[in-house]
């Protein structure tokens, strides 16, 4: 049954109110509800890009991504019950679950303001969340392990902060395999699909491009549209995952991901989703190259 709005804001005021206390937020149940959550894979941009003064192009480089990456919610069936994000910035030997006793943040970027490095967004950890997923992918077959110390790295709360900026919806991180290899980041997707009629929004964090070498050059702005114009494709293509499998023979692929761990948190969210139509929800060209979002269901 979808929360009436009265029961989110409690919810909402009771996990603000634990964490000023110091005290473990109050979790939401996991359980069937009357909508399912599509998946979302996103570019969280360039490090903590959307939160300083951008002098390395034009001042709006990032803003109409900001903009969309804080219209996420509106664009949902209702407010998620939790988040399961797969972050580019976190490879484990096995499909690691972040379960942090009091959740932090990683800034793993470097060069960038003071302030960068004092963002905060402390949304609470979804323990029983977390023991879902790793109950489905030992369902699947899947190996699995747990992690307490590390933070929430920026591919998490750098997108996040703007999608949700009262961090008030609770959070669980999946790792990457190491290996990168597609086709078991598609099988973790199918196996964490149920968790779309739970109230969970799965969410790949990474970017569609990501050479770094050729950001700001004109090779980056022909290999970008014509890897994004495949990306476009696939997404609704019947044999999406076939595709998705061999990304790196599509057009300007390899190119477009010189390392494909920027890619691979979409393998993720098309898995969750097989049997969805995908499409483009948003796309804009920055740093020289065109960058999209992909949603799919």
């Amino acid at each position: 049954m979808t929360d009436p709005i009265g029961r989110r804001d409690a919810i909402g005021a009771m996990s603000a109110l634990a964490l000023a206390l110091g005290c473990d937020a109050p979790q939401r149940p996991v359980m069937a509800t009357s909508t399912r959550q599509p998946t979302i894979y996103l570019p969280h941009g360039g490090g903590p890009c959307f939160f300083m003064e951008w002098t390395m192009g034009p001042p709006d480089t990032w803003q109409r991504m900001g903009e969309w990456l804080g219209s996420i919610d509106a664009s949902l069936p209702e407010t998620p019950r939790a988040l399961l994000v797969v972050s580019a910035h976190w490879e484990a030997p096995v499909a690691t679950v972040l379960e942090p006793t009091r959740p932090r943040l990683l800034f793993d970027y470097s060069g960038f303001p003071p302030h960068t490095y004092e963002l905060e967004w402390p949304a609470p950890a979804a323990p029983a969340v977390a023991e879902r997923v790793r109950a489905l992918l030992g369902q699947a077959s899947i190996a699995t392990a747990t992690e307490t110390e590390r933070g929430w790295d920026h591919g998490v709360f750098v997108p996040l902060k703007l999608t949700y900026p009262e961090a008030n919806v609770p959070t669980v991180q999946l790792s990457l395999v190491r290996g990168l290899d597609p086709a078991a980041h598609l099988a973790i997707g199918r196996a964490l699909a149920p968790l779309r009629d739970e109230g969970v929004l799965i969410v790949g964090s990474g970017m569609s491009y990501h050479n770094m070498r050729r950001f700001m050059t004109s090779a980056a702005l022909e290999d970008s549209r014509t890897f994004d114009a495949w990306l476009t494709e696939t997404a609704s293509a019947p044999d999406r995952a076939a595709r998705l499998e061999r990304w790196a023979d599509a057009p300007a692929g390899r190119a477009s991901h010189p390392r494909e761990e920027h890619l691979l948190p979409l393998m993720v969210c098309a898995g969750a989703a097989e049997g969805d139509r995908g499409a483009v929800a948003f796309s804009d060209e920055v740093m020289n190259a065109k960058v999209s979002a992909l949603r799919f269901g």
